[in-house]
């Protein structure tokens, strides 16, 4: 099959969202290397500095579902562009918080833009993938990672070279706001569905279709099962961020030098497999690619826990971070797809649902290795990797052909609201 060529408006969407994805990672990873000397100019114990910070995802928890209100109402594209402005200014804003509250709440509110945005990016970079009839999302996923490093690395530059706090902050905000604001010149426009084909894009129902009623109850199952493999994603992640150098050091009896390399082994292996799993996916299959990955993830950890030594734990996270890398685009995917749900109600759910794993995640791991070992904890990141190999079969195949029809529908009996799209 010929495939035909992508429309100019959609190279130029592609990269816009690129850069969205970009900025969106740099912003808060630009004040990481600098909490340090926040803690030092408030005066703040480690306590009050931790309870701040978690006012994020409390912010995210609580703002997150009005994603899909503001997506109808102002469009994905202003939704993303312009939150990504609001976000770098309250980023911006934290050398003038004069104590814990004003700063806690300058981090409840930057995770509830995050979380915002967040939705409203991925449901754009699902409008360009239609236009462009194959995998593209997993590379915009695959550029926050990187966004990450770079906005880490910009702050610990800052950091070193004694830049004050509140010029590098404002500095670096004022530059990436003009970027997204750039970017939304570029992004898509019309209705959010404009690009769909098929039984998904028709407003109106037709003789003989399902009404929303009829296929409601079907729908929220498929969510909560959706929810269940954003969780997994989400203990695989935490595993290497809250407890790779825990393990390294308590468990295997590494140096400290050597701790962070399993974090480090996930997060690289991560990001490859994004930036690669286009062409995977498209290859394979999309859900095909999310089950093999979750076989990856039990292998992988499985093998760090049962042989423990620093070679094998390092192949094990990685194993690990390259079978996760595309299952939240996959599961953000097939919730995109759901038809009967107003734009953005699926991914603005699954989203949510993801945030609640990374906030339940290193409590439940913390409490099962108080009780016995953390070497026993991390068997529920093998048991998630499990989940991921079984219940991934109700993902959708993959990308909207370039026919013009879609991929074939997620298989179960909870998938019946989504045949035909």
């Amino acid at each position: 099959m010929t495939i035909p060529a992508v429309p100019p408006a959609a190279r130029r969407a592609r990269s816009a969202v690129s850069a969205v994805f970009l900025v969106n990672a740099v912003l808060y990873a630009n004040l990481v290397p600098r909490l340090p000397e926040v803690k030092d100019r408030l005066d703040l114990s480690n306590t009050e500095l931790g309870t701040a910070i978690a006012a994020m995802p409390l912010g995210a928890l609580a703002a997150g579902l009005l994603a899909p209100l503001l997506i109808q109402r102002l469009g994905s594209a202003a939704v993303a562009s312009f939150g990504l402005v609001a976000l770098a200014v309250s980023v911006a804003a934290v050398p003038l918080a004069g104590g814990w509250a004003l700063l806690a709440g300058l981090f409840f509110v930057a995770g509830a833009l995050d979380a915002i945005i967040d939705v409203a990016q991925n449901a754009h970079g699902f409008r360009v993938q239609r236009l462009y009839g194959r995998s593209i999302v997993n590379a915009f996923h695959g550029l926050w990672s990187v966004g990450a490093v770079l906005g880490g690395l910009l702050g610990a530059a800052a950091a070193g070279l004694e830049v004050p706090l509140g010029a590098h902050l404002t500095t670096s905000g004022v530059v990436f706001a003009v970027v997204a604001v750039l970017a939304y010149r570029f992004l898509l426009r019309g209705p959010e569905d404009a690009e769909r084909t098929g039984d998904v894009a028709d407003a109106e129902p037709v003789p003989g279709s399902r009404s929303l009623r009829q296929v409601a109850r079907p729908t929220v199952l498929l969510l909560a099962t959706l929810g269940v493999l954003a969780a997994c994603g989400a203990f695989v992640e935490d595993a290497g961020s809250s407890w790779g150098a825990l393990y390294l050091r308590g468990e295997v009896s590494v140096g400290a030098a050597a701790a962070g390399l399993a974090f480090v082994a996930l997060q690289v292996a991560m990001t490859v497999g994004r930036l690669t799993g286009d062409r995977v996916v498209d290859r394979f299959g999309q859900r095909r690619v999310a089950r093999t990955g979750g076989f990856a993830i039990a292998l992988g950890m499985g093998l760090a826990l049962g042989v423990p030594s620093l070679a094998t734990t390092l192949v094990g996270f990685a194993l690990a971070g390259l079978g996760v890398a595309t299952l939240i685009p996959a599961v953000m995917h097939t919730a995109d797809e759901l038809p009967g749900l107003p734009a953005g109600v699926g991914l603005t759910v699954v989203s949510w649902l993801l945030r609640v794993g990374f906030l339940v995640s290193p409590m439940l791991v913390g409490l099962v290795a108080d009780a016995s070992s953390l070497r026993v904890a991390l068997l529920a990141v093998v048991a998630a990797g499990v989940v991921v190999a079984v219940v991934g079969r109700v993902l959708v195949a993959g990308a909207p052909r370039a026919d013009g029809n879609e991929v074939a529908a997620p298989s179960g009996p909870a998938a019946a609201p989504v045949t035909g799209t």
